[in-house]
C-alpha cells in the first residue's frame, strides 16, 4: 500500500518540461534522469583491415606488376583513410582541460561526446547523480550537459559544439539562420525533430522503460535505495509522460515515427557516405550523437533492422572511433 502511494505521488508530480535544444526533463529531481534514454554503447568497433584484401589482389607474375600493386595498395589505402579517419585539430588549438558533466545516458550528452571524439579532444567525465545533482551545485545551470572548457563554462549542446568549433576549425563560421546551409538545416532537424520521436520510442511500453532504467540505474551515482526507485518508480512515470509526448508531437506510431525520420536522414544522405561527403559534418556527429544512446535498445535495434540506417550507422562508429576520454 505504501509503495502504490510512494509512486503514485512520484506520477502526481510529473508537472511541466524544460528543454535543452528539444528534449524534455521530468521536473521533480528524482526523475529528470528519465528521458534520457539508455543502452550501453558497444565501443568495441570492429577496426578496419585494410591491407588483406588489397594484397590478395597482388599478381605473382612480373616485378613491375607487383610495383603497379603497391601503388594501388597505397592509393586505396590513403582514399579509405580519407573516409574513415578522425580530424585531429593542431595540438597547439586543442584544449587543454576538458571537462564534462553528464548524464550517460542523455542523448544531447552523447551528441557533445561524438564531436569530442571526432576530434580527439581529451576530456573527462563527471556523472551527475540525477536525483541530488550535487556535482554541478556549483552551476547556475542545472541541466546537462555542461562542459567545462579551461575554465569556460559552456552548456546546451548545440552552442557547445557551435562555440568548440568556432576554437578548434579555424575558418568555420556560423551560417546565420537567413543563410542556412544543409549541415546547419539537419542540426536544426535534430534539435527539432529526431529528439521528440526517442522517447515514446524507448518508454514504449513497461518492459521497454524498465531495459533503459537497468541501465540507468547501473551508471549512474545511485545508493541501493535510489536504484530501486529510479528504476521502478521511473520507469512507470516515464511510461506514461511518453504518452503526453505522443499527444503533443501528434505522434500516433512510435515505431512509424521512428523508421520515418531516420528514413528522412537516410535520404538526406542522398548516396553520400555521409551528409559531409567523404567525411562527417556537424549534422552527422548530431544524428549519431542522438541515436548512439538508443541504438543498442530494443527500439535501436527495430531501428537499424527496419529501415537503411544501418550502413551510415556503422561507418559512424568506425569514423569516430574510440573514445577520447580520460579515463579516471
Amino acid at each position: 500500500m505504501r509503495r502504490a502511494s510512494f509512486t503514485s505521488s512520484i506520477l502526481s508530480r510529473t508537472l511541466s518540461t524544460v528543454h535543452d535544444g528539444g528534449t524534455v526533463n521530468l521536473h521533480p529531481r528524482l526523475l529528470r534522469v528519465a528521458l534520457f534514454s539508455s543502452s550501453r554503447t558497444d565501443n568495441s568497433n570492429s577496426r578496419l583491415r585494410w591491407f588483406s584484401p588489397l594484397l590478395n589482389s597482388f599478381s605473382e607474375s612480373s616485378g613491375q606488376a607487383v610495383s603497379l600493386g603497391l601503388v594501388g595498395v597505397v592509393a586505396s589505402v590513403a582514399t579509405a583513410a580519407s573516409v574513415y579517419a578522425k580530424e585531429p585539430p593542431p595540438a597547439e588549438i586543442i584544449p587543454k582541460d576538458v571537462v564534462l558533466y553528464q548524464y550517460e545516458a542523455c542523448p544531447f550528452c552523447n551528441k557533445v561526446k561524438a564531436f569530442l571524439d571526432y576530434y580527439d579532444i581529451p576530456y573527462k567525465v563527471v556523472e551527475v547523480n540525477p536525483i541530488s545533482k550535487k556535482e554541478i551545485k556549483w552551476s547556475d545551470y542545472k541541466k546537462v550537459p555542461i562542459l567545462m572548457v579551461d575554465g569556460q563554462q559552456l552548456v546546451d549542446s548545440s552552442a557547445i559544439i557551435d562555440q568548440l568549433s568556432e576554437k578548434i576549425l579555424p575558418g568555420k563560421s556560423i551560417i546565420s539562420v537567413a543563410d542556412e546551409d544543409e549541415e546547419t538545416k539537419w542540426r536544426r532537424w535534430v534539435d527539432n525533430h529526431l529528439v521528440h520521436v526517442l522517447s515514446p520510442n524507448i518508454y514504449r511500453n513497461t518492459s521497454e522503460a524498465l531495459e533503459s532504467f537497468d541501465y540507468i540505474t547501473s551508471n549512474g551515482n545511485f545508493s541501493f535505495t535510489e536504484k530501486i526507485t529510479v528504476k521502478y518508480a521511473g520507469a512507470a512515470a516515464m511510461y506514461f509522460v511518453s504518452k503526453n509526448l505522443k499527444k503533443k508531437y501528434n505522434i500516433t506510431d512510435e515505431r512509424a515515427a521512428l523508421y520515418e525520420a531516420t528514413e528522412t536522414w537516410v535520404d538526406a544522405l542522398n548516396g553520400r557516405n555521409f551528409l559531409g561527403g567523404s567525411k562527417p559534418n556537424l549534422a552527422d556527429l548530431a544524428v549519431f550523437g542522438v541515436l548512439r544512446p538508443i541504438r543498442y535498445l530494443r527500439s535501436g535495434r527495430d531501428m537499424v533492422e527496419h529501415t537503411r540506417i544501418g550502413e551510415w550507422y556503422s561507418r559512424m562508429e568506425k569514423v569516430v572511433g574510440e573514445s577520447s576520454r580520460i579515463k579516471a
